[in-house]
This record gives C-alpha cells, structure tokens and sequence, in this order.
C-alpha cells in the first residue's frame, strides 16, 4: 500500500549529462561541443543563410504566441537540419518529397536531423502476389 501512495518519478531527461535548463543556457560554441563528430563538423563549417533564417522564423513563433499556447507551423525543406534546444516546443512541417509532415519537437529529438521525423516512403505492406508472381513463387500457406 505504501508504494501506491508514492507518486511516480519520471525520468528526468538528459542530452550528455546536461538538463533541459542548461542546454537553453548553453552558448552556441558550448552546445558545438557536446554534439556528436558529425553535428560538431556541420557547425564549425557554417552555417548557410537558409538555416539561419528558419531559426529565426522559430523564434518569432514562439515569441508570437502567449504563455501556454503552441507555436504556429513553420514549414521547411531544410531535412539535414540538426535540432538544438533553442527549437523546443516548436510546431514544424518537414518536407517529405511530397506533403509537410508536422513534428513538435521534443527534448529526446536534440541531436538529430529533422529528416529522421518525416519518411519519405510508404512502408510496403504485403498483400497478395501480384499478376506477375508464378505459381512456384507464390506462398500458399497449408490449412
């Protein structure tokens, strides 16, 4: 009885040992720091005028928006983009090829590519053999 009176911790999360509030705070050469190889290279190359800009319409959203309210949709065909802290809480639309897929990014998406919330193919459901399938090749399953 004693353990259903306990409320339930959650897990706190962490990106490389640091917390939500701390990565915020993080300069933007310290963040570089604790990115994987491949994020640390991205970054200390530059970073063209296409992010810089999509980063700034981020923040205008935000800024827009009252306290306890989701930011509006911005949409991009940026997939390689690497998402930072600074992108928390934001509604985005990430291209796919053929729509905008919407993602709100959450903590666990620091780190990675925008890319990697919006397939781009539609996964093969397997139905029955098509035409072309031979008789041989053709699955009959045993009853």
């Amino acid at each position: 009885s004693d353990s259903l009176n306990r409320k339930r911790k959650f897990k706190k999360f962490t990106f490389r040992g640091l917390g939500i509030e701390n990565l915020i705070e993080l300069s933007s050469k310290d963040l570089i720091k604790i990115f994987s190889s491949r994020g640390r290279r991205k970054f200390t190359r530059g970073l063209q005028q296409k992010p810089i800009t999509f980063i700034r319409k981020l923040r205008q959203a935000k800024k827009s928006t009252s306290l306890h309210d989701k930011p509006r949709s911005i949409g991009t065909h940026l997939r390689n983009m690497l998402i930072v802290p600074e992108m928390l809480g934001n509604q985005i639309g990430v291209y796919n090829g053929k729509a905008f897929n919407q993602i709100e990014i959450r903590p666990e998406m620091i780190g990675h590519y925008l890319g990697e919330f919006s397939i781009t193919y539609k996964p093969v459901k397997h139905g029955r053999p098509g035409v072309g399938a031979t008789s041989s090749s053709r699955f009959v399953p045993l009853k």
